[in-house]
């Protein structure tokens, strides 16, 4: 049995993140999206919260799960049991990070393999920053997001009001 993780910030999940979420569960028999909790970015979602959609967004992959995770992804794709790691490459920059990323975890676990999905064609535009950014500016963010995360997002962007632009990173959308 192969098990892969694949793991990520998810702040949100995105239908990108589901694209290859789906063909990586199509690939492994058992695939766990790995949230990643304490990235070096300002979050949007709590851990928990981000699991939660996680886990509501897989419902239809009955070999796939989700779990929050710390610390190295090497460390925890070992404590798991896991002989892969799956990454989405969107656009080719992605590529660079992505590339020094996976022989990085291969000196630190050589028994670990990483596996690049590329991205449907319809996503590779989409980030959770982008995503995030539409929401808060009161965009439409339907075909972007599952829905339960598009009602997510717009929660809690009222519930911050003008705090909003300290939780979202911008990347160049008003401009």
């Amino acid at each position: 049995m192969t098990l892969a993780i694949y793991p990520g910030t998810f702040d949100p999940v995105t239908n990108g993140h589901l694209d290859i979420a789906t063909r990586a569960a199509a690939l492994f028999d058992q695939l766990i999206v790995a949230v990643y909790d304490r990235p070096l970015k300002n979050l949007l979602f709590t851990t928990d919260e981000r699991v939660a959609m996680v886990k509501e967004a897989l419902q239809q992959l009955p070999n796939a799960s989700a779990r929050g995770y710390s610390g190295l992804t090497v460390s925890f794709a070992q404590d798991v049991g896991a002989s892969v790691i799956v990454r989405g490459l969107r656009v080719l920059s992605d590529f660079e990070l992505e590339f020094q990323m996976a022989l990085t975890n291969h000196k630190l676990a050589p028994d670990i393999d990483t596996v690049c999905l590329m991205t449907a064609h319809r996503f590779a535009f989409l980030s959770s920053s982008i995503t995030k950014e539409i929401a808060m500016a009161g965009g439409d963010v339907s075909d972007m997001v599952p829905p339960h995360v598009a009602v997510a997002l717009s929660e809690r962007f009222q519930n911050l009001g003008s705090d909003a632009g300290s939780k979202v990173q911008i990347v160049s959308l008003r401009d």
